[in-house]
């Protein structure tokens, strides 16, 4: 269960931020009295992430990350990211607040965000992700594969029968043809929207999974350095 937060827009001024971060530690406050007086529903045990705020500002996001920190829950969060500030500024924020954020405790980035940004911010500490990107962009078109980035409407998929994707493990991306889904995509057929959907949950599942390997072997680095190079590309 994530706890009740006011996620402040990019830009805005240092005070909306401030009463921002006031705001949500008070239902911080409230959201763990009733958590701790509360019992667990369904024979399951239940978790309550606290959230980060704090805009870019980073006196606020220190305060907000000790408040959070200091609540002793079962893992973290941070929000307030991804929404219209810089790249540059997300992932200097996230250093910020993982400077504090115990790292033996889930950090959970809300809302984030393309395969590059995951790739920085598990470089930068973080270990869970949410975001509407992959079903998003794949319903508009948008392919994340593991040799690029794909427009399935271009002209130029429309007679290339090569599999979507042969370099993840994925009944769809290895069957369907580029050329098949892109005719899908082109005549609005839903079927269109579901493979894409699927092949682009399956290639962030892949991502994450071999960042895993890479970092388990030692060789995350030097992985992410090639993998962000291809990403950066429009096939």
């Amino acid at each position: 269960m994530m706890v009740l937060d006011e996620c402040a827009p990019f830009p805005c001024d240092y005070e909306y931020a401030r009463k921002s971060v006031l705001l949500t530690h008070q239902w911080l406050d409230r959201a763990i009295e009733r958590f701790r007086t509360t019992d667990p529903l369904w024979g399951k045990e239940q978790y309550l992430f606290p959230i980060v705020q704090g805009g870019t500002f980073d006196d606020l996001r220190k305060i907000s990350a000790e408040k959070i920190a200091g609540a002793g829950m079962v893992g973290n969060a941070i929000g307030g990211l991804s929404v219209g500030e810089p790249a540059e500024e997300m992932y200097r924020t996230i250093e910020v607040v993982n400077e504090i954020l115990p790292r033996d405790k889930p950090r959970y980035l809300m809302g984030v965000g393309t395969p590059v940004n995951i790739l920085e911010a598990i470089e930068r500490g973080i270990d869970m992700f949410d975001c509407v990107m992959p079903t998003r962009n794949g319903r508009n078109g948008m392919l994340f594969t593991s040799e690029g980035i794909i427009n399935i409407k271009n002209r130029q998929w429309m007679n290339d029968f090569s599999p979507i994707d042969n370099g993840i493990q994925c009944t769809v991306s290895n069957t369907y043809s580029k050329a098949y889904l892109r005719h899908l995509v082109i005549s609005g057929e839903i079927l269109g929207s579901q493979i894409s959907s699927i092949h682009n949950l399956a290639f962030y599942l892949h991502l994450v999974a071999e960042a895993r390997n890479k970092i388990n072997e030692g060789d995350f680095k030097k992985w992410k350095g090639s993998m962000i190079k291809k990403l950066s590309e429009r096939l």
